[in-house]
């Protein structure tokens, strides 16, 4: 049976996915002729970390409605996805505006990505 919360991380992990696939087609066909290299690599390192985390979401939504709801793999469901909006957020903001300060956000969102990826593994040791 699909509880509340693994039903939640499930379809924050399919939109995660669902818009990383779009986000690199539009980064391949639309920015490809439009952003400088630099930025476009700066775009594709922003959907490589969201379709990463999608995934990443997408275990936790599993590991939820396998074991049930536990508090180290809620919070890191929920830190891999607002690391997600910052770091990639951020990124994606960098590349299509080139304003640099956008950069300052970003490593915020990649330590949310570690404290996801701590929780995880602090709920797999005590578990």
């Amino acid at each position: 049976m699909i509880t509340a919360m693994d039903r939640t991380f499930l379809l924050i992990g399919a939109a995660l996915g669902f818009l990383g696939v779009v986000f690199g087609a539009f980064g391949a066909h639309a920015l490809r002729s439009r952003l400088s290299p630099e930025m476009l690599a700066v775009f594709e390192t922003a959907v490589r970390y969201q379709m990463y985390h999608a995934f990443a979401v997408l275990i936790v939504a599993a590991g939820v409605g396998h074991i049930g709801t536990a508090r180290l793999l809620v919070m890191a469901g929920w830190f891999f996805l607002a690391g997600v909006l910052l770091f990639s957020g951020s990124l994606y903001a960098l590349a299509l505006t080139g304003v640099g300060t956008l950069g300052i956000v970003t490593p915020i969102g990649g330590l949310l990505f570690i404290i996801g990826w701590a929780c995880l593994g602090l709920f797999a040791l005590v578990r």
